[in-house]
């Protein structure tokens, strides 16, 4: 995870695209800016960056279905659930299902794990549409070779 870039998924574990499914991981730093005010002594994930790690694992989803010709933007968050605290140096197990894609948008499942127990969950819709320039399609395929995106699944570039 690297926290002060908004980079919270460390691998891709797997992408189903058949299934329309996908895993990752990522480890919560051990020291972070952010442990300092949330909170003093007892440091804590936000809920919003346990969020945005749902998003970023089911977005990278929604770029593998799309042939990495079209990006997701989040346009909502339902039913996020918040149900245990996450500490620094935890292993996150994040995985997400593609429920229905169209017109524009793309509807995910999301769900962080820890040590097999589901920590949070939520359902995050998508606004998706073409790269806004070729150098943030650039900048998504480096992103992408970083975090171990696998090679098997199609990325024109």
């Amino acid at each position: 995870m690297r926290l002060e870039y908004f980079q919270l998924i460390d691998r891709i574990v797997e992408i189903d695209l058949p299934g329309r499914k996908i895993s990752s991981e990522a480890t919560v730093p051990a020291e972070s800016t952010i442990f300092e005010g949330h909170f003093p002594g007892y440091p804590l994930m936000p809920g919003v960056l346990l969020i945005e790690t749902m998003a970023q694992t089911a977005g990278w989803l929604v770029v593998a279905a799309n042939r990495f010709e079209r990006m997701p933007f989040l346009a909502a968050v339902k039913e996020a659930k918040l149900r245990n605290f996450v500490k620094p140096n935890q292993v996150l197990n994040v995985s997400a299902t593609l429920e229905h894609e169209g017109s524009g948008y793309a509807v995910t499942k999301a769900r962080i794990r820890l040590n097999g127990d589901v920590v949070c969950d939520a359902t995050i819709t998508f606004r998706v549409l073409e790269f806004p320039n070729d150098e943030m399609k650039s900048m998504m395929h480096a992103w992408a070779k970083r975090i171990e995106f696998p090679s098997e699944v199609p990325a024109h570039g």
